[in-house]
């Protein structure tokens, strides 16, 4: 037996799709920033596919004070923990793709 599906059903399945996978690729608030100064072949090097606990764990050393910076501590405090794993999150999976 042949199932046939709506031409409505089809394109709802298509835009959902299409719309999840671009909130995926939309960086979160914040993360944008971060390419000034951290992306392929700038003078800080590249977030991009550095893993998401290296992330982390840089942001919370600059948000403490732990590790001494010019400016990235100060950038730092602007993020909370939630914050700050979302943005190490997405760099991380962006050097997979």
């Amino acid at each position: 037996m042949s199932r046939r599906y709506s031409p409505f059903l089809l394109a709802l399945a298509l835009a959902c799709g299409t719309a999840a996978r671009a909130a995926e690729l939309r960086p979160p608030p914040g993360a944008s920033s971060c390419t000034g100064c951290h992306a392929q072949g700038a003078a800080m090097g590249a977030l991009e596919g550095r893993s998401e606990a290296e992330i982390v764990a840089a942001l919370a050393a600059f948000r403490s004070g732990e590790r001494p910076a010019t400016i990235m501590n100060r950038i730092a405090r602007g993020f909370d923990a939630d914050e700050s794993r979302a943005i190490a999150a997405w760099f991380a999976a962006r050097g997979s793709h």
